[in-house]
């Protein structure tokens, strides 16, 4: 019995470690496949043109996605501006609050939220907050910034409620009972000791947060304008970097297919740029 137990603990042991190589490999075959082709890209049209440039015109090669990524930062700034208070707050109601009965209900229908395609997210989105922006603010089509934020800031609920919510729940029930026994109430206790034990397991959330805002592409492509441009305001329509290389990558050949190869790699750049920001706030505090 020793032995097959053994066996099982060895076995395991090496499937994970098996599965853990087979994951570090894709991510370099990736980022080997994206840099190789961005690389001579970027240098052939010219990095400073290719990185700042204002016009975007694959027909005559004039290849400047700065407008885009000027876009896909106010895009995923706005979504976690607006979905982080409400999703952070609706994990702690969750997690220190809601009656029992009441969590039987409310936590599968944000489960189903994260199983909701996307393109049903951008449809829901031009069908109901683009005409209602349109009719709010008079003189603009609703597709815009503000319409592509509020679909993003939906979608990115159930993944900060969710992994908010287990960061809180493995924080002991010590923290809460002590700043209790200390003459808090309870409101003070979560907020002052449990909040603050769980902030990695939030920090966590918000950043799978921002992974999914900035990498969406279907939803954004129904209500953001498509518009390459640097807005003035947030009711100004706007192309991202995911869905430049959505809309032209089914026709692009040649030089412009390199160049939304090289869009791919700025994206994962900027994806990895804001991670290790998260990862180094995290480490200071």
């Amino acid at each position: 019995m020793l032995n097959i137990h053994s066996f099982k603990e060895s076995f395991f042991a090496f499937l994970f470690v098996v599965c853990a190589v087979v994951s570090i490999i894709a991510l370099g075959l990736i980022c080997l496949f994206l840099f190789i082709n961005a690389i001579p890209t970027a240098y052939q049209i010219g990095f400073y043109d290719f990185i700042f440039g204002l016009e975007w015109y694959p027909t005559e090669e004039i290849f400047g996605i700065f407008p885009m990524i000027i876009g896909s930062l106010q895009v995923t700034a706005l979504a976690i501006l607006i979905g982080v208070p409400i999703g952070v707050l609706s994990a702690i109601y969750l997690s220190q609050f809601c009656p029992k009965k009441y969590k039987a209900f409310i936590l599968p229908s944000i489960e189903l939220l994260a199983a909701i395609p996307s393109v049903v997210y951008g449809f829901f989105g031009l069908v109901v907050l683009v005409p209602f922006l349109a009719e709010l603010f008079h003189g603009i089509s609703g597709k815009s910034i503000l319409a592509a934020s509020l679909v993003l800031s939906i979608m990115i609920l159930p993944t900060i409620i969710l992994v908010s919510k287990a960061a809180l729940d493995s924080v002991p029930n010590s923290y809460l009972e002590g700043a209790l026994s200390l003459g808090a109430n309870k409101e003070s206790g979560v907020f002052f000791a449990v909040l603050p034990a769980a902030k990695g397991g939030i920090l966590a959330a918000v950043i799978l947060g921002v992974g999914r805002a900035i990498g969406e592409a279907m939803a954004v492509i129904m209500v953001a304008g498509n518009q390459v441009q640097i807005p003035d305001s947030v009711l100004d329509g706007i192309r991202t970097l995911t869905t430049n290389i959505v809309l032209e990558m089914g026709y692009a050949e040649g030089l412009h297919r390199d160049v939304l190869i090289a869009n791919a790699a700025v994206l994962f750049v900027f994806i990895l740029i804001l991670n290790l920001s998260f990862n180094l706030l995290y480490k200071e505090k």
